[in-house]
Parts: C-alpha cells; structure tokens; sequence
C-alpha cells in the first residue's frame, strides 16, 4: 500500500470513528492538525508519513472522553495501522507521538522524555489550534459541554497546576487561558509554529481584554 493510499484509509477511518465527537475533538479539529502539520513539516527534516499519521491518529480516543485512561487511544492507533500491514517502525513512532503530544504531560516530572522532529511538528500543529480565535471557540465549547462557568473572579487560575489536578479541574472555562492557553506560545518546537503562534496569541490577549472589559464596565463597582 502506497503512502498516499495509507493515508486516505486513516481519514476514513478517523472521520468513522468521531463521528459524535465533542466540537472541540472532533474530526474538524483532526483535519486542522493535518493541515497545519503539513504546512509546518514543509520546513522541517521529518518523515512526512509518520508525522501525518501522528497528526491523524493524535485525537482518536482522546483520554478525557475515556475516564482518564491514556492507553485507549495508542492502542487503537496501532491496531488499526497494523490492519493496512503499516511498517512496525513506523507504528511505534506514531504511538510514541499520541503517548506523548499532551500538554498535560508537560506537568509530570516523571513524563517520558522521547522525543522526535515529526513529534515536535505535530505537537506544533495540535498546540495551534488551541489558541486563537478557533483555540478560544473550541474552549468555551468544551466548557459547555462539561458545564462549567464561563468566568468566576472569586475562583483564580491554578498555576502551579500538577498533571492529575490539570486532568480533574473545573475551574470556569476563563482560567483554562492562563493555565493551558496563554503558556503555549512559549512552548512550540519549529520556527514556524512560533510565528504562527505569536499571532493567535495576541488575538487571545486582545479578547480577553474585551471579555473583562464587558464583565465589567468602567467605573461601575465590582460588588454590585
């Protein structure tokens, strides 16, 4: 099976299995990361196939739509890669790329430390589109989805977050911009990526400066 014919079979299959998906985790926000990861890989030294199949692969049973359970989605990922009789090199890669993609990885001390260039292209692609406009539609949809608040200004942002209280916060769906969000600029792999994100993080500065704006007029007190 050609690479190109791999591919086409991994979109079917993903565009299958999300079909219901939450807004945010659905097969739209696959088919962002694919692009994004495409456009970004254009400047990177990387296997483009493992790094399409990361990006395809990345969000198949995410882990919060599983209670918790981290090990649903790579084992998914590689047995269905191993039905198209994919290279056994190739699958470990893409498993170790949905292993280790999570940001909430980043707040374990005893996190695995694998990483690769086609893991730090996808991570980029994936990190994109949390933030920005589609970063901030796709917050406050999940936000609604678990019912939560949108804003509680007697409940601060925990920023000393470790990965277990980031997994079972429900904090109002602001604090997930200065908890998550607005810390992802500084944390993107690729020169491109970093360009990308110095944008969409400055659209997610100018709308929350909207937001309090809007919370809470100019010259009108607080306890009200």
């Amino acid at each position: 099976m050609t690479d190109d014919a791999i591919i086409e079979e991994t979109i079917q299959f993903v565009k299958e299995t999300l079909k219901g998906a939450e807004g945010g985790h659905d097969w739209f926000h696959i088919q962002r990361v694919f692009r994004n990861t495409l456009f970004i890989a254009k400047d990177e030294k990387v296997d483009v196939l493992v790094a399409s199949l990361g990006a395809l692969l990345h969000d198949i049973a995410d882990a919060k739509f599983y209670n918790g359970d981290e090990t649903i989605g790579p084992k998914m990922a590689a047995t269905f890669l191993t039905s198209l009789k994919v290279d056994q090199k190739v699958i470990d890669h893409v498993v170790k790329i949905i292993e280790n993609i999570s940001y909430k990885n980043s707040l374990d001390p005893n996190a695995s430390t694998f990483t690769s260039p086609e893991l730090q292209v996808v991570q980029d692609a994936d990190r994109l589109d949390a933030i920005g406009a589609i970063g901030i539609a796709r917050t406050f949809n999940y936000g609604g989805f678990k019912n939560r608040e949108l804003y509680n200004p007697a409940i601060p942002p925990n920023l000393n977050q470790s990965k277990e209280a980031y997994k079972k916060s429900a904090a109002p769906t602001i604090n997930h911009f200065y908890e998550k969000l607005l810390l992802l600029k500084d944390k993107m792999n690729t020169q491109t990526g970093k360009e990308m994100a110095a944008q969409r993080h400055q659209f997610m500065l100018n709308f929350l400066e909207q937001f309090y704006a809007e919370w809470n007029p100019i010259g009108v007190k607080e306890d009200i």
